[in-house]
């Protein structure tokens, strides 16, 4: 990989493709946001229901007065770079997209979540064994600074409590589309192996229980304008709460991309990825039948 990662962003219906470019390039981005060694080259503009067309001009300026090409021409956008980020809002267009890039030969950042259902979000699992894609894909949020530490002092929870916004998208799923930044947090905490989600839904949003082998529970509270995140971990002897620092998790996410362009290394897979989509797929069908729902792995 060359000393510079020029990155080609695909998408540009969420906030995302303009603040990674800001950390990586923005003259004005203050210095303690900053992550070095990338460069967003070009960017691919389409419209998905997520946006409209003066909220892409406008994000289009933004990103071409910090020197990257926006186009709406697909080989164009990814014609001289030497990675990609999936930055579509849109979950519904992640395999689409992800099928377009796969055979590059790039590494692959696909931003949260997965895929818009388990189906789809196994189909690229599927094809980056079957082909040797190097993709990863995650939230801001598993790396926040403030779980990062709780997870530290309890490594190993028996329970363990999340609670973040449960948002409402133009289409899909809203457990599925934002519900993801508080099921990444639970993962990170918990680890791969969750059995089953179980969904309560009342006025106020939704509150999540995932059940794990050996006694072990997470619980997700999903409320509707409540914009704050946080937890508690809980082992038998040890108990560490946090609140998210929300304004440094872009740089952090942006840390572990370069990382992963750079070496090829990153804190997580896609097995993690998978699991979570697994477990937001379950949670979409709970929340709509009111019944337990066994993770789709089981099932396979």
């Amino acid at each position: 990989m060359k000393e510079e990662i020029r990155v080609a962003i695909v998408g540009l219906d969420t906030s995302h493709s303009v603040e990674f470019p800001r950390r990586m390039q923005a003259p004005d981005c203050p210095e303690e946001l900053k992550v070095k060694g990338m460069k967003a080259v070009t960017c691919l503009r389409f419209e998905t229901p997520f946006t409209n067309k003066e909220t892409l001009d406008k994000r289009q300026q933004q990103l071409e007065d910090w020197g990257i090409k926006v186009t709406e021409d697909f080989e164009e956008a990814v014609a001289d770079c030497d990675a990609i980020m999936l930055e579509i809002n849109d979950p519904a267009y992640h395999l689409e997209y992800f099928k377009k890039c796969m055979n590059l030969k790039k590494p692959i950042f696909i931003d949260k979540p997965l895929a818009d259902n388990y189906h789809n979000a196994k189909e690229i699992y599927d094809l980056c064994k079957k082909h040797n894609v190097r993709a990863i894909s995650a939230s801001a949020l598993r790396f926040s600074h403030n779980l990062v530490e709780a997870c530290s002092k309890v490594p190993k929870p028996m329970q363990s409590y999340f609670y973040g916004p449960l948002g409402i998208p133009p289409v899909g799923s809203g457990i599925i589309w934002y519900g993801v930044h508080c099921f990444e947090m639970l993962e990170r905490a918990m680890g791969l192996g969750a059995v089953s989600v179980d969904v309560r839904k009342d006025a106020a949003g939704a509150v999540v229980v995932v059940e794990y082998p050996d006694k072990r529970r997470g619980i997700v509270e999903l409320t509707v304008g409540a914009y704050a995140y946080g937890g508690t971990l809980r082992a038998e002897n040890q108990i560490a709460s946090f609140v998210v620092d929300s304004s440094m998790f872009y740089t952090e996410e942006l840390r572990e991309i370069y990382r992963f362009f750079k070496t090829g290394e990153a804190s997580l897979t896609l097995d993690d990825a998978l699991e979570i989509m697994d477990m937001l797929d379950c949670a979409a069908r709970s929340y709509e039948t009111g019944k337990p729902v066994k993770l789709n792995r089981y099932g396979e």
